[in-house]
This record gives structure tokens, sequence and C-alpha cells, in this order.
């Protein structure tokens, strides 16, 4: 089963576009799916995160907020191999 990361962006975010280019880049090292789900398509998740996008989740789980942090999402790629 591969591992899946999912960001919660909105369309033209400029910070959800960076974040999910850099994430991409660690698929050379890892194997893992990139999930993207936009916060204005859910009530819920609009709700929750507003403008606090983009969001790098594992399940539940925050890694990072607004930037790519490389060591928390390396850290957090590691444990799933």
């Amino acid at each position: 089963m591969t591992p899946t990361l999912t960001v919660l962006a909105r369309e033209g975010c400029h910070l959800c576009d960076e974040l999910i280019a850099a994430l991409k880049q660690f698929q050379g090292r890892y194997s893992f799916r990139i999930d993207v789900v936009d916060v204005d398509r859910d009530p819920r998740l609009e709700e929750k995160w507003g403008d606090k996008v983009p969001v790098l989740l594992d399940g539940e789980r925050e890694i990072c907020r607004y930037h790519l942090d490389p060591e928390a999402v390396d850290a957090r790629l590691a444990r799933m191999k």
C-alpha cells in the first residue's frame, strides 16, 4: 500500500502551488501519493481551515503549514517506509 500525504489547498493560491511543487521533489526518494483537496469544495474543511492553507497532512496529523518544512517531511516519509 502506497502512503498518501494530503495537501489542503485552494485554487489560485500561490503558496499552495509552491508547497505542492516542493513536495513532489520528495517523490524521487520516497514512494508516496499526493492527494490535493480543495478546501473551498467542502464547507466543513473551509470552516475548519479557512485561510490556514496550504496544510500538509498525514491522515489527521499536520506536518506543516504555509511552507514546506523539508526536515519534517523527510522525517515523516522515512517513518512511512
